[in-house]
């Protein structure tokens, strides 16, 4: 007698949900982290970047006599913005766009195309240069139109590794896989300050002899450390390339429940089946693709709607205050003296920039991110992100209002744990909670809705840092802990994940939404 296929289904994704912690899982782990470390070094470099440029490309004359003395200067404003901006816009897009393919396609195909773009623009973004006719565009232009599609390709990262990670982990570490492949971007972050620190050292000579004219050491300059990003991404294409599709997909997307099954049987007997997806795509005749049509009817319904309302508006309030610092973390620390000073030399103006994203990287950035990845299968999703939205709000309103009477030290301090309780709190927990509480039919365009309604966060916020001016430095912060509130007060809309299988979280959803072939 034929067994049942969906007591084969059953017992096989038990089998995946409580195996034991392995090396397979760290494999995954590293195969999806090293994009998303590369990500982060793409994305937040540039606000090192534009300082150079800034004083390679833009800068004023000033006459001594008959004598023209160029003086650094910076980008203006508006370039400045769209130079941050571009990579973010692309990455909105890219989360909606690979989000959906993901659940159309598989999350085979897609995995690695977006890879492909993020090296090709990294490097096409480090040759950028000014056209040679005088109408033509400048290297800022350039590089406005690479960073867009760099970002499109860093958009299709959240989805497609958020997904594969989540549903190939076990239930009692889940949590702490797709935490740790996010927790990577704390050390793309850092890499990016170490990089940089080291490219302007060896720099050193030719920076700090009292020349003013060194614009072609500090040109070299930001090209390498943009360059750097390529570096990571081209180890990982190969892996990401040829890791196997999920077994939920093949399962409930494919129909296809003998082979789902089998794919989890040799990936728990043999970890190095990870690399090795030797199986050809198949097409069955219970293949059922996902449709608009049927995802507007899931969340039609309140108790479907309000998750994804939750977690996209949760991620939208806290990319706000998220990219308004980050992005414009140099920008913030001159406040209190990075960088800044009308009398300092080139080479201790990225210097002193470059320290202080150190510092605030090492003790607060990456420590944050693995804090979460320690406790958020034993405190829970929900926990961690209220705790953090609370404390961020604190440490906004203390740092807008008291600014004047902290002093450097405080404000560092408080600057520095701002940068913990973002990461050991709702910017970690905002990208792990969207990849386990949606249905597999959906998980991935629900994951691409809820990172894109943060990037229009972060979008609206560099328009609103633009319009303000580092000088209306209080209204920020204040502006900050608001929408740390508003995070706060969606965050109660999501369900707590912890110790439920994905099949247990969505059980129910899938139930009452069965697809009728046409």
């Amino acid at each position: 007698m034929q067994q049942d296929p969906l007591l084969d289904k059953k017992e096989a994704l038990d089998a995946l949900n409580n195996a034991k912690f392995g090396w397979f899982h760290i494999k995954a782990c590293l195969v999806s982290g090293i994009g998303f470390f590369t990500d982060a070094y793409d994305l937040f470099i540039i606000q090192l970047a534009v300082i150079m440029i800034g004083m390679v490309y833009y800068h004023d004359e000033v006459r001594d006599g008959d004598t023209i003395i160029k003086k650094a200067d910076k980008l203006y404003p508006v370039s400045e913005t769209l130079l941050k901006q571009s990579a973010l816009i692309g990455t909105l897009i890219g989360q909606l766009l690979f989000g959906y393919l993901a659940d159309l396609l598989g999350r085979k195909k897609m995995y690695g195309t977006e890879l492909l773009i993020i090296v090709f623009t990294t490097i096409t973004s480090a040759f950028a240069s000014n056209t040679a006719s005088p109408n033509g565009l400048t290297v800022v232009g350039m590089l406005i139109i690479w960073r867009f599609f760099l970002g499109i390709g860093i958009g299709g990262d959240y989805p497609l590794s958020a997904i594969i990670t989540s549903e190939f982990a076990n239930t009692k570490n889940r949590g702490a896989m797709i935490a740790a492949v996010f927790a990577m971007q704390g050390f793309g972050i850092l890499t990016g300050s170490i990089v940089s620190l080291i490219v302007l050292f060896s720099f050193n000579n030719q920076l700090n002899n009292g020349d003013p004219l060194n614009y072609l050491q500090v040109d070299h300059i930001w090209r390498i450390i943009v360059a750097f990003g390529a570096v990571p991404g081209l180890v990982a294409i190969y892996f990401r390339m040829t890791i196997p599709e999920t077994p939920r997909f093949t399962m409930d997307i494919k129909g296809d429940v003998e082979k789902g099954a089998r794919n989890i049987q040799q990936v728990l007997q043999k970890d190095d089946t990870l690399y090795a997806d030797s199986s050809q795509e198949e097409k069955t005749s219970k293949e059922q693709k996902p449709s608009f049509r049927e995802l507007k009817q899931y969340l039609s319904k309140w108790r479907n709607g309000k998750v994804l309302l939750g977690t996209a508006m949760a991620w939208f309030a806290l990319d706000v205050g998220f990219y308004g610092i980050n992005l414009n973390q140099s920008t913030i620390l001159k406040q209190i003296g990075f960088g800044g000073g009308s009398n300092l030399s080139q080479y201790e103006i990225l210097k002193q920039a470059i320290y202080g994203n150190l510092i605030t990287s090492a003790l607060g950035t990456v420590p944050g991110y693995w804090l979460t990845v320690l406790f958020v299968d034993k405190w829970g999703r929900k926990k961690i992100q209220i705790m953090g939205f609370v404390a961020l709000t604190i440490l906004f309103f203390v740092m807008g209002l008291c600014k004047d009477i902290l002093g450097q030290f405080l404000f560092i301090t408080l600057y520095t744990l701002a940068n913990l309780f973002n990461n050991f709190g709702p910017n970690a927990t905002t990208f792990i909670i969207p990849g386990e509480v949606f249905p597999t039919r959906y998980r991935s365009t629900c994951h691409g809705i809820s990172a894109a309604a943060g990037k229009l966060g972060a979008i609206i916020s560099q328009v609103w840092f633009l319009g303000l001016g580092a000088d209306s430095f209080k209204a920020i912060m204040l502006t900050f802990a608001i929408f740390m509130m508003i995070g706060l007060a969606f965050t109660f809309l999501i369900p707590e994940t912890k110790g439920k299988s994905l099949e247990e979280i969505s059980q129910e959803h899938e139930k009452s939404n069965q697809v009728i072939p046409h």
